[in-house]
């Protein structure tokens, strides 16, 4: 086996393992919900686009910072299926049925989309805290960044990448995602690149509770057995 090889195995093997299985023996019945989110992101884009339904879209989807907290966290979960309009759409289909589908496979989809959710409101969150501090603080944004629009999945995908990189041990695969975000605040200095930021500090921070937990339970499993917890 070629270095390449070993190194790609060794990298995303077990999350290919864990991908593999429901895949195969169910194909795109095994992820109902990533189909589901790349459908409604669809017919959200299409709708979006029209006299008609522009307004509607705008009012059960669009969030901005300075919008009302209440507003903004009733709208959250729809913004992550209402594509930017300045992207192009099948890059937000493409994003949704890839990184939401494998999430799906190897977490489940309550905590795919649970997880998709606190990625957003990360993002969505910090735009008001950035605000509150102003452009000269270090996480600070400018006062027009409140009227910015803030929709589309690419917060949650990110999370989720960074999640199941650090779970499967994907870890160079997750350092480069993080390391992209921040080439992309550096280069751009937008809104949407600290977002994204936001988005992964809370899915680090989730990760760090996992793994503090689990070495609570393995000391107590070892205290319990009568073995000491370096010994077990």
């Amino acid at each position: 086996m070629t270095t390449p090889a070993r190194w790609a195995r060794a990298e995303w093997g077990p999350l290919y393992a864990a991908v593999r299985g429901p895949l195969r023996e169910r194909r795109w019945r095994a992820v109902p919900m990533a189909v589901a989110a790349v459908c409604l992101t669809a017919v959200l884009h299409v709708v979006h686009h029209q006299a008609w339904g522009y307004g509607f879209v705008q009012d059960v989807g669009t969030v901005r910072a300075g919008d009302p907290l209440w507003l903004a966290l009733l709208r959250t979960p729809l913004s992550l299926f209402v594509p930017a309009l300045d992207l192009p759409v099948w890059g937000a289909l493409a994003q949704i049925l890839l990184v939401f589908g494998v999430a799906e496979l190897c977490l489940g989809w309550k905590r795919a989309l649970a997880i998709a959710y606190l990625a957003t409101l990360a993002g969505t969150l910090y735009a008001r805290l950035g605000i509150r501090l102003g452009p000269d603080a270090p996480l600070g944004l400018p006062a027009s960044d409140a009227w910015v629009v803030d929709t589309g999945p690419s917060a949650a995908v990110v999370g989720l990448a960074v999640f199941l990189g650090l779970r499967y041990r994907a870890r160079v695969t997750a350092g480069a995602v993080i390391a992209a975000m921040v080439v992309e605040v550096v280069l751009k200095e937008n809104l949407a690149g600290k977002e994204h930021l936001a988005a992964i500090a809370a899915v680090l921070a989730l990760c760090a509770v996992g793994r503090s937990r689990q070495r609570r339970s393995r000391v107590r499993v070892g205290s319990g057995s009568g073995v000491p917890p370096s010994q077990s």
